[in-house]
């Protein structure tokens, strides 16, 4: 069992940035993939980024790329996502996901674990 806390998370201008944080605990998670996957109000969920274990290989939707970064230090079993130009669409709850269903839509589990998410509101 993984357990995944969000952080980060709040209310910001379109143009902003925010950092958001994942930290795990629970059974060792070093060598799962982790990634991010947002609900935005009445629409389904879609994938955001993902993370290979090594932190070598990364992924991303094409909505964020070039706007997003995620990352992760396996010493602390964090894994970030770095938000910067942030548009209005960007407004949801964003989860953190162990192994993320990389076309979550209305399935009903986000991956292999996953938190309770965090909101992101981005202000026009």
């Amino acid at each position: 069992q993984v357990q995944l806390v969000e952080s980060g998370g709040g209310l910001v201008q379109a143009g902003g940035s925010l950092r958001l944080s994942c930290a795990a605990s629970g059974r060792t998670y070093s060598r799962y993939n982790m990634g991010w996957i947002r609900q935005a109000p009445g629409k389904e969920r879609e994938f955001v980024a993902q993370i290979s274990w090594t932190g070598e290989s990364t992924l991303y939707a094409d909505f964020v790329k070039g706007r997003f970064t995620i990352s992760r230090v396996i010493a602390n079993n964090t894994v970030y996502l770095q938000m910067a130009n942030l548009k209005p669409e960007d407004t949801a709850v964003y989860y953190c996901a162990v192994n993320p269903n990389p076309r979550p839509g209305a399935a009903r589990t986000l991956g292999d674990f996953w938190g309770q998410g965090t909101q992101v509101t981005v202000s026009s």
